[in-house]
C-alpha cells in the first residue's frame, strides 16, 4: 500500500470510529431525562415539517470560514439561547448542556461549525425532572422556517429548515440523521429527544432531528 492509500485508509478509519462514538454518545445522551407533564409526544414519525404544499425553498449559500458558534436564535419557537462547546463524557456520550442550565445549546466541537461546510451539530434538553426546556418545541417546525447563528467572528449564520425528523432509537441510522444530506453545503442539524418516554428505560423512545442548510449571512 502506498503513503497516499495508507494515509486514505487511516482516514476512513478515524471518521468512521467518529460516526461509531457519536452514534453511540448520542442514544446514551437522552437517557437521563424525566418526562414533563404535557410533553410533546411526537411518536415514531419518520419526517415532520414537510407539507403538501411547501413552496421551493431557498437556494443554498457559500459556506463560510470557521468561527464558532456563541448563540442560536429560533424565531419561530422564540428561542434566544446561548452556545456552549461539548464534547464526550467519561462514558463515550456527547456530554449536553448541564441540567440546571435548560436554556443552553450545546455544540458538538468535534463537529464542523455552524456556518462552514458539512452538518454541525446544535444539541439541546426537551425538559428536565419539573419543567421544559430550551428545544421543548422543536419538533413544531416546518420547513421553510429561520435558525440564526451568531458566530464569534461577528456574523451571524442564517440557515433555513428542510425537513423535521423523528427517528427511532432502535435501529438507529446515524449517517440519515447526522451526514450531510448534500455534498459541499453548510448544514445544521438540531437535536433533542423525542418520541414517549419509557419509564422502564428512564429514556425517550426517539430523537428529533432538524435539518437546515445556511441560505444567508449576516455581518
Amino acid at each position: 500500500m502506498t503513503d497516499e492509500g495508507h494515509s486514505t485508509g487511516t482516514g476512513r478509519l478515524v471518521t468512521g470510529l467518529a460516526w461509531a462514538l457519536l452514534l453511540f454518545g448520542l442514544w446514551l445522551w437522552g437517557r437521563h431525562v424525566t418526562e414533563v407533564p404535557g410533553a410533546p409526544a411526537t411518536g415514531d414519525v419518520f419526517t415532520l415539517g414537510r407539507t403538501a404544499g411547501t413552496g421551493p425553498l431557498p437556494r443554498p449559500a457559500t459556506p463560510l470560514a470557521d468561527a464558532v458558534p456563541q448563540r442560536v436564535d429560533i424565531p419561530g419557537l422564540g428561542v434566544q439561547a446561548p452556545v456552549v462547546a461539548r464534547g464526550l463524557d467519561a462514558r463515550g456520550a456527547v456530554d449536553p448542556p448541564p441540567y440546571d442550565q435548560p436554556g443552553v445549546v450545546g455544540w458538538y466541537r468535534a463537529g464542523p461549525k455552524p456556518g462552514a461546510t458539512g452538518p454541525a451539530l446544535l444539541v439541546g434538553h426537551v425538559d428536565t425532572e419539573t419543567r421544559p426546556a430550551v428545544f421543548y418545541r422543536l419538533s413544531t417546525l416546518k420547513a421553510g422556517e429561520a435558525v440564526r447563528v451568531f458566530r464569534a467572528d461577528g456574523k451571524v449564520a442564517e440557515f433555513t429548515v428542510d425537513d423535521v425528523r423523528v427517528l427511532p432509537r432502535d435501529g438507529f441510522d446515524a449517517r440519515q440523521a447526522y451526514g450531510p444530506r448534500e455534498p459541499g453545503r453548510a448544514e445544521l442539524r438540531l437535536i433533542t429527544c423525542g418520541g414517549s418516554f419509557d419509564r422502564a428505560s428512564g429514556s425517550y423512545t426517539a430523537n428529533v432531528v432538524v435539518s437546515a442548510y445556511l441560505t444567508g449571512t449576516r455581518g
